[in-house]
């Protein structure tokens, strides 16, 4: 009892975090990617960067899923396989298809990222292996997971298109940046970033869980931001971009 207090205690103090930290990050330009800069301290190789700070969160939530005693029925294995599909991707592929090898990030925002996939990958690690209810085989017909996996794979689509129309822009050895058209590219600054934040909506929806809203949660509470700061970044840099546009949610944000 105590430890599921206890457990209980940084989850809600976890999903408070992220609605406090959301207006700080509005504020606050994370230096990667575009907006790397040399004021956050020593920087290593961006590729390098990715793989360190995502793999915990694989190992970590792996660990406390099947090694808890909860029942592992269907349902559960395919949380598990989604959840494992989307950081394969992040893990294995995306890094190595990055056009600039030598672009850099501060250690900083690696340990930040560490910091928050350990947690992520706790909470919903030990809620799947040691607190959940059993989802029995007709949770399959649910529309609730049924609609959250309709999400997670049109999310994914959406991040991985995007993502392949950035690297395209760099075919051929080009090099700086370049304005995307074509797809959701038409309408938001960042559809790779609303294809995630999609994506973890619909983990969530088919989960219908509070460690998985509370991931949810957090992929907004971090993109978003992210998300604006692209936008203005683009808009700053381009005298010709789009005034049509929105950050990340089209005709809203």
């Amino acid at each position: 009892m105590v430890v599921e207090q206890f457990y209980f205690g940084i989850l809600y103090g976890w999903v408070a975090l992220a609605v406090l930290i959301f207006p700080v990050l509005l504020k606050i330009t994370v230096p990667y990617g575009r907006h790397t800069t040399n004021t956050w301290g020593p920087v290593l190789n961006s590729r390098l960067g990715w793989i360190l700070m995502e793999v915990p969160v694989v190992v970590v939530f792996s660990w406390f899923l099947f090694t808890g005693p909860a029942e592992k029925t269907l349902p559960v294995y395919i949380f598990y396989g989604l959840f494992m599909l989307h950081y394969f991707n992040r893990i294995f592929v995306f890094p190595f298809r990055l056009k600039e090898k030598e672009k850099k990030m501060p250690w900083s925002i690696v340990f930040m990222a560490l910091f928050f996939n350990l947690i992520n990958g706790f909470l919903n690690g030990y809620w799947f292996g040691w607190l959940t209810p059993v989802y029995p085989l007709s949770w399959l017909a649910d529309w609730r997971f049924i609609f959250g996996v309709l999400l997670f794979f049109a999310g994914m689509y959406i991040n991985m298109s995007s993502d392949n129309t950035l690297l395209g822009l760099r075919k051929g050895g080009k090099r700086g940046y370049y304005i995307p058209y074509g797809g959701l590219f038409n309408y938001v600054s960042s559809p790779n970033l609303l294809g995630e934040i999609i994506e973890w909506m619909g983990w969530a929806m088919m989960s219908w869980c509070l460690p998985s809203f509370s991931f949810a949660l957090w992929t907004m509470a971090n993109l978003i931001p992210r998300a604006i700061d692209h936008h203005r970044w683009y808009k700053r840099k381009f005298n010709n971009y789009p005034e049509e546009r929105k950050a990340v949610i089209p005709f809203v944000i």
